[in-house]
């Protein structure tokens, strides 16, 4: 491997792969450091227990974990550390990133996003702010991700609807479950909008792409198939393709070094035997997902920056961000049904792709007497997933163990008796002082280095939206005809759903990143994960990550052409 490069990534996923793809394409040379394995498609296939019971394609916490920070009743907090308490924030730790697993909803922000301190005045508590760029900045860049990353879907205009450069998606929708039209129906009855969803999945195949094959797990499931538009089928493959992209997994940075002019001159990191290295490049880009992006820059002290990488003024790995909202459920009796939909609705495979934005900003006085910024409901099937169900049903009422033919007729009841919709709740997390990253002082993970301690306060006017919210996807299924409708707000923060930590933005006594997504205070070090965001929006991060890391990459690009 050669020792330096025009380019450093560190990081492979939305954040990361766009990077790596422009300048790659554009001739330049590029290493992209990855701290997990590099997993091919032959490895993704629908097993539960390496998605969803064991440690495959994440960290063992023993080896590799946080120390959570969890607000108590008398408003202090309590810091217990994830090899204690079972709760896992890794996401996807391999190449591709945790783009590999997501279920490929994909909403673009809205205008009003970008602008939602002077859309809706202060919050006391919150740290909202503008954005230092506009919707129309990004749209060419959303637009670029339909094409490249493969967004399937059909457009149709309606009040809510973004502004667009293409009349239409690239590929047309995904497959749908016949509910969908169940969704349609009872929506049309209440007046409300059913928005049909666009997938960064495949429809048909594209760029030694297969397209989907509808096997019923999609979401914490890698793709069989590479019709999931991860970075790793997407992105990296082509980049390496070009001759002058290199990854290299098994690489963990645990520091960028840097001079006494303030540059990043090498990234120093782990090998897979536990050797140290260092590799120096002209530009480095951190794209390591918004907590550990912050925790590389406050581990990365140096002689201009006594406190951390980008952090003079204080700023790295305050204001993060998770999605607000929470979820809800309703079931479907069989025998309430019509034989005809009973069979539609025993159909495994096809995607509900269907959300609620009519409420994105609320005009409701009921709810507060001036419009405020709401969010989007998205209805979904959850995953067969026997092993997950037979754990949650294996204890009694009573406490004691259901086991052997007890254990088996609850789940023959649980598959055959009725078939449950979900719907979940995106809304903003309002940035605020209770929601940051630091290093723990005590905590290392397996390389000696510090770990990261993440306090998750949420602030209490997320909750009120997300009850809003919650009660309109409850209405879709009452008047759907479901039973046992239950559903809320949530204050557990999502570990697949983080932004923030290194907010861009014009002060550099506020923000870590200035507009182009450079740090304020070294001007060769880029961020361009979600940690760039200010403010999150209402939907789900991955197409804005994908988007705002080409934007960044055409701004490296330039300037090392220029």
């Amino acid at each position: 491997m050669n020792n330096e490069y025009d380019v450093c990534v560190i990081g492979s996923g939305a954040g990361g792969g766009p990077v790596a793809w422009t300048l790659a394409r554009a001739g330049h040379s590029v290493l992209v450091l990855e701290k997990g394995p590099w997993f091919h498609t032959q490895d993704f296939y629908k097993d539960e227990l390496a998605c969803c019971r064991r440690s495959v394609y994440t960290p063992e916490l023993k080896n590799e974990q946080h120390v959570l920070e969890d607000e108590n009743e008398d408003g202090s907090w309590t810091a217990t550390p994830t090899s204690e308490s079972g709760r896992d924030f890794w996401n996807g730790n391999c190449v591709g990133g945790s783009s590999n697993f997501m279920s490929g909803f994909f909403h673009r922000l809205k205008p009003v996003d970008f602008h939602q301190l002077s859309e809706f005045g202060p919050l006391a508590g919150s740290n909202r702010v503008d954005w230092p760029i506009d919707y129309e900045d990004l749209e060419p860049y959303y637009d670029k991700v339909e094409k490249i990353i493969g967004v399937s879907g059909k457009f149709s205009q309606h009040s809510n609807a973004e502004p667009r450069s293409s009349a239409d998606f690239p590929f047309p929708p995904t497959q749908e479950h016949a509910i969908s039209g169940w969704i349609d129906d009872a929506c049309a009855q209440l007046d409300y909008h059913a928005l049909q969803v666009p997938r960064a999945i495949l429809s048909r195949p594209h760029n030694k792409r297969r397209s989907c094959e509808y096997s019923g797990y999609c979401g914490s499931y890698g793709c069989a198939s590479n019709a999931k538009g991860s970075s790793r089928a997407a992105l990296l493959n082509d980049a390496v393709n070009t001759g002058h992209c290199h990854i290299q997994p098994h690489s963990k940075v645990d520091k960028l070094i840097s001079n006494a002019k303030g540059q990043v001159t090498a990234a120093r990191y782990f090998d897979r035997q536990g050797e140290v290295h260092q590799v120096r490049a002209k530009i480095f880009v951190v794209a390591c997902q918004a907590i550990e992006s912050s925790r590389l820059l406050l581990n990365s002290s140096g002689p201009r920056c006594p406190q951390g990488l980008a952090n003079n003024h204080g700023q790295v790995g305050r204001n993060l961000l998770f999605s607000a909202g929470g979820s809800g459920s309703g079931d479907f009796a069989y025998q309430d049904l019509s034989a005809e939909k009973q069979q539609q609705l025993k159909v495994v495979g096809p995607f509900v792709n269907r959300a609620l934005d009519d409420w994105y900003v609320i005009h409701d006085p009921a709810f507060r007497q001036q419009a405020h910024k709401g969010g989007i409901v998205e209805f979904l099937f959850q995953h067969p997933n026997p092993t997950g169900k037979a754990n949650s049903v294996k204890w009694n009422s009573d406490g004691k163990l259901r086991w052997g033919l007890p254990l088996k007729r609850q789940l023959e009841s649980w598959f055959t008796t009725d078939r449950t919709l979900n719907f979940e709740v995106f809304n903003d997390w309002q940035p605020n002082d209770n929601c940051f990253v630091t290093l723990d002082p005590k905590v290392k993970d397996q390389w000696g280095t510090p770990v990261a301690r993440v306090r998750t306060g949420i602030h209490p006017f997320d909750l009120q939206v997300g009850d809003y919210l919650a009660e309109k996807g409850k209405a879709v299924l009452k008047q759907m005809g479901a039973v046992r409708i239950r559903g809320g707000a949530s204050s557990s923060p999502p570990p697949n759903l983080v932004a923030g930590g290194c907010r861009f933005g014009s002060d550099p006594k506020t923000s870590v990143l200035n507009a182009d997504c450079r740090a304020h205070d070294v001007d060769n070090l880029y961020v361009t994960d979600a940690s760039f965001m200010p403010t999150g929006g209402a939907v789900p991060y991955t197409w804005t990550i994908y988007a705002n890391a080409f934007r960044v990459a055409d701004i490296i690009s330039a300037r090392m052409t220029g």
